[in-house]
């Protein structure tokens, strides 16, 4: 007689929690070694084991308020945020500016600022984002506790009509699918959108955090989640969802300490560990019934895909979104999976060249501010921007889409939207597309081409792994030092441009199409995906893209996070080596 019992954990937390159980043995295992070989070199005494334990407890508990590193001023405050402007003195005031929207899970919002030469804010202004904005979240308190997606969404018209009545919008995790709900509800008031690590598709993939949203609310019981919000006087507290970020990937935490006890006489590599440790424990309180329609609404519900999705009494149609994306996704990223990123290419109504896809090797916290992203990727999204930002500039012919050094090709099943979201996302496509027509001038060479050096010199795995800085964020560390923060005026200096050879050259975006293209629809671009099949009766012909150096996405969670070098996890998750 078959058995009438179902698994109540879903298989996405037990294979995780092996991966972790093992991945922790591991930490040990290496960690013991590394630090007693190096007692052994060093002819350690057991008073000086005993020095080693206390030091290693005094700085895991020695923690600060996390710092914005560079020279900005603060333009705006609201109860729920302010506005950070670093742009340059000299500005072109008719410039589209830049507003760069950080993660909200908790954590303090500088990581945009993370550090005197790691700084996403930075780095857009180096690439020509001259007038560059960053919102801070403020943390919530008893007379914010109510702030609502409507609060956010009238907050960002707001900044944009403060910043001039049109913005860039970046948005790094929830703030990317913040920004792409404002930019479907209001694309009059957008000029590009950049999503970074952000969940659009949030079922897409092999997402974790929905297997474990899956066990906590069964059948879509809220009462976990609500009684957490009611416990804490109507906030849910960043520690809650630290001590969450931790359960996901425990091994990687353990080892993190671990490698602080083995590199404990390293001054850089401690220095390294208590900034980052500075940004990742500190913690402040979100809004609950802000957190609590999140987590039905989006993480449970999915309902910004599935088109179901009311905002300030309005569906939110991602067709609506007809202006360009850039698209940035980690392929060992275990929070957000790379498909949850690609969904909103498949489903807004902005034309295919002007659709830029960007996959860096690491994890989630590193799409914001490790070196390998910064450098080989927010550099070129940013020139781009730029570009179309400039007064009397074209728009740029095609957008980069995935220059990472490798001609393989992935074949992937896309998922086809609704028929009446399909129909409706062609004819605004064409729409747009007619507009453009319209309104074109003769092409102009792209700001900030790479040079010929730079086109002709081949990505090596050398140039992707070395902790170099630019020569931009060189000038910024020695005028600003490590402990620069916020300053009543504006920086006397213009950052300078990324040198070109710092910055791979865009490649022309190769295609191939496995079938007939929809009839409404531009044949089919190449695309990285998650998994690979044949189209089935009701699903369009597989498309095929250019494959980032690991298939990363297309292997199981654990796979990917056992696949992922250890230097990487200090580069993009630990910070120590980034």
């Amino acid at each position: 007689m078959p058995s009438t019992l179902t698994p109540t954990v879903p298989f996405g937390v037990v294979d995780s929690m092996v991966s972790a159980t093992v991945g922790s043995w591991t930490s040990m295992a290496r960690a013991g070694l590394d630090y007693w070989s190096g007692a052994l070199a060093r002819r350690a005494t057991p008073f000086d084991l005993g020095q080693d334990l206390t030091s290693w407890l005094a700085v895991m508990n020695d923690r600060e308020r996390p710092q914005w590193a560079n020279e900005h001023t603060v333009a705006r405050e609201w109860p729920i945020a302010r506005l950070r402007d670093y742009s340059t003195a000299d500005a072109d005031a008719g410039m589209v500016a830049t507003i760069i929207l950080p993660p909200q899970a908790g954590h303090d919002s500088s990581i945009v600022d993370y550090s005197p030469t790691q700084s996403q804010v930075m780095t857009a202004r180096d690439n020509g984002c001259h007038r560059i904005f960053a919102l801070e979240w403020v943390g919530a308190t008893s007379e914010t506790k109510d702030t609502s997606i409507e609060d956010f969404m009238q907050l960002l018209r707001e900044v944009v009509e403060l910043v001039g009545g049109r913005a860039n919008l970046v948005g790094d995790c929830q703030g990317g699918w913040l920004a792409t709900i404002f930019t479907a509800l209001h694309p009059e008031l957008v000029n590009s959108l950049a999503i970074a690590g952000a969940p659009i598709d949030f079922h897409a993939g092999e997402p974790l955090i929905h297997d474990w949203v899956q066990l906590l609310t069964p059948r879509g019981d809220m009462n976990f989640y609500r009684s957490v919000v009611a416990a804490n006087d109507g906030v849910l507290p960043g520690s809650f969802l630290l001590h969450g970020f931790m359960t996901l990937q425990p091994d990687q935490e353990l080892d993190r300490q671990l490698q602080l006890l083995a590199n404990l006489h390293d001054p850089a590599h401690v220095e390294r560990y208590r900034r980052f440790e500075n940004w990742f424990q500190w913690t402040q309180s979100l809004p609950g019934e802000f957190y609590l329609w999140v987590v039905e609404h989006l993480f449970a519900g999915n309902e910004l895909i599935r088109g179901e999705l009311v905002v300030e009494g309005r569906t939110v149609q991602l067709a609506d979104i007809t202006c360009p994306l850039f698209l940035m996704a980690g392929e060992t990223d275990h929070i957000t999976p790379a498909p949850q990123v690609w969904a909103l290419a498949d489903h807004a109504s902005t034309p295919e060249d002007q659709v830029g896809r960007q996959s860096s090797t690491g994890g989630h916290l590193g799409l914001f501010m490790s070196h390998e992203s910064l450098e080989r990727h927010w550099s070129i999204i940013f020139a781009e921007m730029a570009a179309l930002s400039s007064p009397g500039a074209d728009v740029p012919q095609e957008l980069t889409d995935e220059p990472t050094g490798h001609g393989e090709f992935v074949v992937d099943v896309v998922t086809t939207p609704r028929p009446a979201v399909r129909a409706r996302r062609s004819s605004t496509r064409k729409a747009a597309a007619a507009t453009r027509a319209a309104t074109k001038r003769a092409p102009r060479a792209k700001a900030a081409a790479p040079s010929a050096a730079a086109t002709e010199a081949p990505v090596t795995e050398a140039s992707v792994t070395e902790a170099s800085v630019t020569e931009a964020s060189a000038k910024r560390a020695a005028a600003t030092g490590a402990s620069a923060t916020e300053a009543p005026a504006k920086p006397s200096t213009v950052g300078e441009p990324a040198p070109a050879q710092d910055t791979p050259a865009p490649r022309a975006r190769q295609a191939t199409s496995t079938g007939k293209a929809a009839a409404d629809k531009p044949a089919p671009r190449a695309r990285k995906v998650a998994s690979s099949g044949t189209a089935t009766a009701d699903k369009p012909a597989p498309r095929a893209r250019k494959a980032a150096p690991r298939k990363a996405a297309s292997k199981p969670a654990s796979a990917a996070r056992k696949a992922a070098p250890q230097q990487e996890k200090l580069t993009d998750e630990a910070g120590p080596q980034a």
